[in-house]
């Protein structure tokens, strides 16, 4: 062959590897439109089995990064690493209170001076002593918090509106060796020392004085401390499960109790504030109590945590707060539904919506206070959460869907699990098979939330005896040896894993055999326009078994009590039990410290028109009505002439 043909030959190869090339690239479009085509259906398919599943994964890696962080960091004490960011960035802002704003270098010298003044005393604090502290919503709450932890003392924060019986139990319940108090607040503690003095527990007060003899004045004491402290001159535990601080149950049934909070529960707050989506260029709106851990540890280490600017407030202001937020350049809000449902019943003003908060992240905002809030203020981007100081199980809404408390995936157990059982409302305990093991709930189904005590999820407990403690745990759940955290929050998880906080144990009530959800009841209350606020309890009734509900209203200005009206409300609404058969009408609901309901007392004081001094009312079928109960129509059904 000459040149030439060598030449065709070529051309003709070519040729072939061209048309094999347009048949290749031909399959593989076909080839890519099919698999692309297939991950659409499998896409299509998961947003219709796991619409949240993305969202669940991206929270879970949220989590895992948050939890890395925390745990990796130089440092196993809140106080310590204080100190190292406040070294690192001196100027950065941190508190915003009273007394003006505090970088976090002030702040350091801040705490540092509490500690030095407090190594000076003849008898200083050390390593597992209990210090109780008494201060207010203000920085130096966090000064001397952080101070007592730098020398190893084990603070426990004081609710401020104790009032001495209970602040004496809080004391002897903690084994506190001393108390720190502001000088504000030592007219609570002053008519309890003689019986300090008994129980050998000194008294340490940050103010200049007079006081009584053996109480001790600090102001002097700080003025002339040092201003330095060195993270690496702060005690360290050697433990991280080792009690960091105490912080009191709140006592709406019985007297309050000590929980014990770790240093790594403490350290693992550093992430809360991120793993709500909040970053260092936030402002942090903080009016709930420090002595609480939605305050203390959520609020002021979150804020620590992410670099964020912590506006704390010694009380809420409903009427104030906007033009605070637009002030103070408020970016997140960290609520208890409470406080949104105070914001949504103020009347409403001008320029509602100019304003630059984006985020509130907090617990117990009912789903209409939720699309209200939402409605009225602007696009809010909201997290609702779900978590006890003393605890072991957390949830988080980070989904934004109103009424739910947090999600149940498969995913989420994996770093926080928990289980559902059912419970028996009668009895006040789970329910047990045959073999004495719990029973899960069903989806759409109330039961107890339980989480499993393990040492990557441990329960500490309470100071004071044993049983205490033990009161909290059930054992053989679902195993010999087993043992659950019992929340005593009755909660349902939908077919979609959302979950719903439905009532407190001690809340649910039975009434003609069925199992009556307070909050259910509240909700469909507060649906009527009449109505500003309600809460909701059982009570007992002479010659009638179980308890009847009841329900404390307050009225939304300008409206009288319509009977009729709110009777054929409720019909369309709630089931023939679970309807309220009292209504008590005040002036405004007492609420205590935390924003909870005072349902124990209400409960108590019955629906007796003899001791209740409010209007009462009585569901009438007859009339289709609310009527007022008098009591004489009271002694009727106290004779058992009438039947409800």
């Amino acid at each position: 062959m000459g040149r030439g043909d060598l030449g065709d030959v070529g051309g003709l190869s070519r040729g072939r590897v061209t048309t094999v090339g347009v048949i290749e690239e031909g399959v593989a479009k076909v080839g890519t439109a099919k698999a692309l085509g297939a991950l659409g259906a499998v896409l299509a398919l998961q947003r219709r089995l796991r619409p949240h599943l993305w969202a669940d994964l991206a929270f879970a890696v949220r989590a895992a990064r948050c939890r890395r962080r925390a745990g990796g960091g130089p440092g196993g004490s809140v106080a310590a690493r204080f100190l190292r960011l406040a070294r690192a960035a001196p100027a950065r802002p941190f508190l915003r209170g009273r007394g003006g704003s505090q970088p976090l270098g002030g702040a350091a010298r801040a705490v540092a001076r509490v500690a030095n003044a407090l190594r000076a005393l003849r008898a200083p604090p050390g390593p597992g002593d209990t210090v109780g502290l008494l201060v207010g919503n203000e920085p130096r709450f966090v000064w001397g918090w952080f101070g007592l932890a730098a020398l190893g003392a084990r603070p426990a924060f004081l609710g401020t509106a104790l009032r001495p019986a209970g602040l004496r139990h809080c004391l002897r319940g903690c084994g506190a060796r001393a108390v720190l108090v502001s000088d504000e607040l030592f007219g609570s503690v002053e008519p309890l020392l003689p019986t300090l003095r008994e129980d050998g527990v000194a008294v340490w007060v940050l103010g200049r004085g007079p006081y009584p003899p053996g109480v001790v004045a600090l102001q002097e004491l700080l003025d002339t401390a040092s201003d330095q402290l060195e993270p690496e001159d702060v005690w360290e535990p050697r433990d991280m499960n080792e009690t960091c601080l105490y912080i009191f149950t709140s006592g709406t049934t019985g007297l309050p109790k000590a929980a014990r909070v770790s240093h790594l529960k403490s350290i693992m707050c550093l992430g809360f504030y991120e793993l709500v989506g909040a970053s260092s260029g936030d402002v942090v709106y903080l009016a709930l109590p420090l002595y609480h851990m939605a305050g203390a540890l959520l609020g002021v280490v979150g804020c620590l945590g992410i670099g964020a600017t912590c506006v704390l407030r010694e009380k809420f202001s409903a009427s104030q707060f906007w033009d605070d937020c637009r002030a103070e350049g408020v970016t997140v809000f960290q609520y208890i539904g409470e406080l949104c449902r105070y914001l949504v019943n103020q009347p409403q003003r001008p320029g509602e919506r100019q304003h630059g908060l984006r985020l509130a992240v907090g617990s117990g905002l009912r789903p209409d206070v939720w699309r209200s809030f939402q409605q009225r203020f602007g696009p809010i981007r909201i997290v609702e959460t779900y978590g006890m100081s003393e605890g072991n199980v957390t949830l988080f809404n980070y989904t934004g869907t109103p009424g739910a408390v947090g999600r149940g995936s498969f995913i989420y157990k994996l770093f926080s699990p928990f289980e559902i059982v059912r419970f028996d409302v009668a009895t006040g305990a789970p329910e047990r098979d045959r073999a004495g093991r719990c029973i899960r709930a069903g989806p759409g189904e109330t039961g107890l939330l339980i989480a499993p005590v393990t040492p990557r999820t441990p329960f500490l407990g309470y100071a004071g005896p044993p049983e205490l403690s033990e009161q909290k745990l059930l054992r053989g759940v679902f195993a010999e040896g087993d043992a659950f955290f019992n929340t005593g929050d009755l909660v349902e998880q939908d077919r979609d894993q959302f979950v719903r906080f439905r009532d407190r144990i001690g809340d649910t009530f039975r009434w003609k055999g069925e199992n009556v959800a307070t909050t259910e009841v509240a909700e469909a209350l507060l649906a009527h326009e009449s109505l500003q606020e309600a809460t909701v309890y059982g009570v007992t009734v002479p010659g009638h078994e179980g308890r009847a509900g009841m329900a404390a209203l307050v009225l939304q200005p300008g409206h009288s009590m319509d009977g009729p009206g709110l009777f054929r409300h409720l019909e369309q609404l709630l089931p023939p039990y679970a309807r309220p058969r009292f209504l008590r009408v005040q002036e405004r609901l007492e609420m205590t410290e935390t924003f909870k309901q005072q349902k124990v007392r209400l409960a108590q004081e019955g629906a007796d028109p003899g001791i209740v001094p409010d209007p009462l009312f009585l569901l009438d079928e007859a009339s289709q009505s609310y009527i007022p109960l008098d009591p004489k129509l009271w002694e009727r059904l106290r004779a058992g002439h009438l039947r409800i």
